[in-house]
């Protein structure tokens, strides 16, 4: 059931959903294909639409409809009776944000403008929107939480910091949810092997070495399923609001290498590294708001050694975002 507007404000707390019409863009991503499934099975409608650069890996289901589409052409973005929106799309990481930055100013802010701009004029009533938690830059603080000023360094970041503020300028004509993810780990069916906790422990499988840029930095994570999961828990409560940090281990990622060479007999190698990026982030907004945890970095470095062992889980370029933007540029 929709709650009607009164005097021009939202009020929220009359407001429960049972099985809503989502868009879920950049449904066919990491993210994406762990977390429409989970959708699925909530009973939930989902639109995936998805520019499927990297493939579609999402299982077909009577409630999925997918489309390949831009989400730079606003008007191929289905819009019509769309309940909430779960906006996973944009040029994932800083080497890809790096490769063409007037597409990730494009793809990551422009299009995210105007996507909130339509979904107000369609009657949208919940966004939900995936930042990054490197948005913070470097800091000197102990923690890093939700109310430091960004300071971002890369492309990839600044978009990510201007789309923020786009969208909370909308906060008073939909539920607006930011989540400012750590550095997710885990596997997923549109695998990814560039990001930290998977990257290393693919490494040890696949050459019995890991190699440690730097090594002191701290990074917070993420499992896959926690952030998918917090998705959903945002999408249940659009009352709750505003930005959300979402990392529940900092982690140097020389302790990191150290995780994975315990389950993986493995050589690390510490090589210097150019990445200032250090920084712990605190989550207790999010605690305090009633959401927490099921798995660890741990558990992702057992699922990515048994999807392994298995033979579902290969090196192969698909999986490096990067590598297979720059095979499809040339």
């Amino acid at each position: 059931m929709r709650e009607s507007l009164h005097d021009g404000c939202w009020t929220w707390q009359a407001l429960r959903w049972t099985h809503m019409n989502l868009l879920v863009t950049g449904a066919c991503g990491y993210k994406g294909s762990v977390l429409v499934p989970k959708l699925l099975a909530a009973g939930h409608r989902v639109t995936a639409f998805d520019i499927q650069w990297f493939g579609n890996e999402l299982p077909a289901h009577d409630r999925l409809t997918v489309i390949a589409g831009d989400v730079r052409d606003v008007h191929a973005v289905p819009l019509e009776d769309v309940d909430a929106i779960i906006h996973l799309a944009s040029v994932a990481n800083d080497p890809c944000g790096d490769l063409d930055p007037r597409l990730t100013w494009e793809i990551s802010a422009l299009a995210t403008m105007r996507l909130a701009d339509q979904a107000v004029r369609k009657g949208v009533r919940q966004f939900i929107y995936a930042s990054s938690g490197s948005v913070y830059g470097v800091k000197d603080e102990p923690e890093v939480t939700e109310d430091l000023e960004p300071e971002p360094l890369t492309e990839y970041n600044k978009t990510k910091m201007v789309a923020e503020r786009v969208l909370l300028s909308y906060a008073d004509q939909m539920s607006v949810q930011i989540v400012r993810p750590a550095t997710v780990c885990g596997v997923s069916p549109r695998m990814r092997l560039d990001v930290s906790v998977n990257m290393l422990t693919m490494q040890a499988l696949t050459n019995g070495r890991i190699t440690v840029f730097g090594g002191d930095q701290v990074r917070p994570n993420i499992h896959i399923d926690d952030i998918t999961d917090l998705y959903i828990f945002l999408l249940e409560r659009p009352g709750i609001t505003g930005v959300f940090n979402a990392g529940f281990e900092n982690i140097s990622i020389r302790e990191i290498a150290e995780r994975v060479a315990r389950s993986i007999p493995a050589e690390i190698v510490v090589t210097p590294s150019n990445d200032p990026r250090s920084y712990r982030q605190n989550s207790d907004k999010l605690r305090h708001a009633g959401f927490s945890p099921r798995k660890t970095v741990d558990d992702a470095i057992r699922e990515i050694v048994v999807a392994y062992q298995r033979g579902d889980l290969k090196d192969i370029d698909r999986w490096h975002n990067l590598k297979w933007m720059q095979r499809m540029m040339a």
